[in-house]
């Protein structure tokens, strides 16, 4: 080989951080180092990859294209790194799981009970988002399982949740008159929507409704539509106690108005994933056992 792991990774720094300075601070280097291993590593592959403008490093268009190949070889030597430590520890002492909320927490609960009788050592940190957060998570590097509604570009993901969402209001609503509805005659009322956690801030579940608030918790919502303040389309699996106390009843539309979300579970590395890893996958992964016997 020409060139080294680290050449790489003080050029993808200088590119990152914009300049020799910047990436020297980053990564812990002097600047004269990383200025040196740049030059060499242009000298060696024959081709200029950062042109000085001003004060700024600039990629020029070789650079683009090696820029994309050491990113990905520097992301599979870390990997490589990571599953080291996994055999070495034997069990991970940490699992990262992303969730999104409308995932039924009364079935998260049993297998995290589940997981802790056979991992007991092996710490959950559990992050909740709505829509594209987790994914935003995924793309940093931040978690090692991820349940989402948005398969994210590159990754495959198993089917295992399908949610139906019903749309409910308090029975004092003045939706709730006992005329059938149309989507004209629930415009004119407010809707309570979820906001997408993620960068992109999509609310979720918008229809058109002249008046609306944002939130950005199932629960807020939930609570929000009991008091009587507007309309929401809600997961059934959390407003099933509602609607049978009779504290939420479903609009009364004149054609079906539910819609259904799909979760898919997404292991960032499986390459990498240790033992308390596959087994927390596995858990999750039997929960598509309800949508094929539903």
């Amino acid at each position: 080989m020409k060139t080294t792991l680290e050449q790489w990774r003080m050029f993808k720094a200088v590119v990152d951080h914009g300049g020799y300075a910047q990436a020297a601070d980053a990564i812990f280097k002097s600047q004269s180092t990383i200025s040196y291993g740049v030059h060499k590593l242009q000298e060696q592959l024959g081709i200029t990859l950062l042109e000085v403008e001003g004060r700024k490093a600039v990629l020029t268009e070789h650079g683009k294209v090696m820029l994309q190949r050491a990113t990905r070889l520097l992301e599979q030597a870390e990997s490589m790194d990571k599953a080291a430590d996994i055999l070495q520890q034997g069990v991970e002492p940490v699992i990262r799981l992303a969730l999104d909320m409308i995932f039924p927490y009364e079935r998260l609960f049993c297998l995290l009970h589940d997981f802790s009788s056979h991992f007991p050592d092996t710490r959950v940190e559990l992050t909740e988002f709505v829509m594209n957060g987790g994914n935003d998570m995924l793309e940093r590097g931040e978690i090692d399982l991820l349940v989402t509604p948005v398969l994210p570009s590159g990754h495959q993901g198993q089917l295992i949740h399908r949610e139906q969402f019903v749309a409910v209001s308090s029975p004092d609503h003045p939706l709730q008159q006992g005329r059938k509805l149309t989507y004209d005659d629930i415009t004119e009322y407010r809707q309570i929507v979820m906001r997408d956690s993620s960068r992109q801030r999509q609310d979720s579940g918008w229809l058109g409704a002249h008046q609306r608030w944002t939130v950005s918790h199932t629960y807020t919502s939930l609570n929000i539509v009991r008091r009587g303040l507007g309309y929401a389309w809600l997961p059934l699996s959390w407003i099933d106690n509602d609607l049978q106390q009779g504290t939420l009843k479903p609009l009364p539309m004149a054609t079906d108005c539910s819609r259904y979300e799909d979760l898919f579970l997404i292991v960032a590395s499986p390459g990498s994933a240790g033992p308390a890893t596959r087994y927390l996958q596995s858990l999750l992964g039997l929960c598509s056992d309800h949508i094929n016997n539903s």
